[in-house]
């Protein structure tokens, strides 16, 4: 029998039972080196063919006694022999079942991976790039061929899942988009009016708000908006059903999944974002002129005036444009997104985010280049 700091063990050879290790008292940390020592080197001298701890009448057993029986396991094993629990009354099977014990737990610790140098995180991170850069040329080229499906035989569209997507991209996306380009034309009334107030020039607000929102803000915070709900929505949709293999079963009974799920989402939002981006234009428009009213002195007429003159068909035509070529690329990066999904439950978030800022990125990316064109063009 040893004892050490009011814990005790005591080592039995049976030569039909095999070893058992009786312990008593408490297996925590102040028992745990001495028991470990004694019963390994034991287990070396004389390797059991069955080795069995018997826990009855262990009081106490926290984290390093678990680690003292999983050492004791792991030694025996290696000598060929089987190790059994006995006796594990209910405080010490909850202590060993928070661990999985029974299940396999290891307690030690895992070797520290090597660092990837700089020139292979860059290489990866390459090879990731082209990798991306191809699953969006092939689905481009899916989507592409869809459509030119539904355009030759136009009963293959889903009319009511494209109609119920332009309701959730349109119509309930209308109230945030009036209320943000409301306060928008506002602020940017406001912030002019400051500058321009010194030079006498306060009917000039009305160009600056009509102009900037019609070419540049309103299709690109209209697109911003829908990229944050819509294009999350479609990410998640599909994302979802790839990871619950609805993808998979869809494909196997014969649908194109290209048709089937993404042509509504691409059309309904090439229909309804410009039309969304009208809203904000006039939205914005009245915010300029309440500011316009009821700060600079202005009449109404004679803002609503300005804006006319300030304006030409080109401007609306252009800002029209510009706001189905961002739909266009809000739902193909959102719907591709969520097909690149895979793994658990954490891909869904995953290819939300993504889907997110790819689009944003991309809204952003195309502005700056339809803006230099039209400099160069203009």
């Amino acid at each position: 029998m040893t004892r050490h700091n009011g814990s005790s063990f005591r080592i039995e050879d049976k030569k039909q039972e095999g070893t058992t290790v009786f312990f008593t008292g408490k297996l925590d940390v102040r028992s745990a080196p001495d028991a470990l020592r004694s019963i390994t080197e034991h287990i070396e001298r004389n390797p059991p063919g069955t080795l069995v701890a018997d826990l009855a009448n262990v009081s106490y057993l926290d984290d390093f006694g678990v680690l003292v029986l999983d050492r004791i396991r792991k030694t025996v094993g290696k000598k060929g022999g089987r190790f059994l629990l006995r006796g594990t009354g209910e405080k010490a099977g909850e202590i060993l079942s928070l661990f999985n014990f029974e299940g396999g737990w290891r307690g030690t610790l895992k070797e520290r991976q090597p660092r990837a140098g700089l020139m292979v995180s860059l290489g990866k991170a390459t090879l990731d790039q082209i990798a991306d850069l191809r699953f969006q040329i092939a689905f481009m080229g899916s989507v592409l061929l869809a459509f030119l499906t539904v355009v030759r035989h136009p009963g293959f569209l889903r009319l009511e899942d494209t109609v119920a997507s332009m309701k959730k991209t349109g119509v309930d996306a209308f109230p945030i988009v009036a209320l943000i380009s409301f306060l928008l034309g506002l602020i940017m009334a406001f912030m002019s009016s400051v500058q321009l107030q010194q030079f006498g020039a306060n009917i000039y607000v009305a160009s600056l708000v009509s102009l900037a929102m019609v070419r540049e803000l309103g299709p690109i915070m209209t697109s911003i908006i829908v990229a944050g709900r819509s294009g999350s929505a479609f990410a998640s949709e599909i994302a979802t059903m790839k990871i619950s293999e609805e993808v998979d079963a869809l494909f196997t009974m014969g649908f194109d999944v290209t048709r089937f799920l993404v042509v509504p989402k691409v059309l309904a939002s090439i229909l309804v974002v410009p039309l969304l981006s009208v809203f904000s234009n006039l939205f914005a428009i009245l915010g300029g002129l309440v500011v316009g009213v009821s700060m600079l002195d202005l009449t109404a007429n004679a803002y609503m005036t300005q804006t006319f003159k300030t304006l030409r068909f080109f401007d609306l035509w252009f800002g029209l444009f510009k706001s189905g070529f961002f739909a266009l690329l809000i739902a193909w990066m959102g719907c591709l997104r969520g097909f690149q999904a895979s793994g658990g439950a954490s891909a869904v978030g995953k290819a939300t985010t993504s889907a997110v800022v790819s689009s944003i990125f991309l809204i952003i990316l195309w502005d700056s280049i339809f803006a230099v064109i039209i400099r160069y063009w203009g």
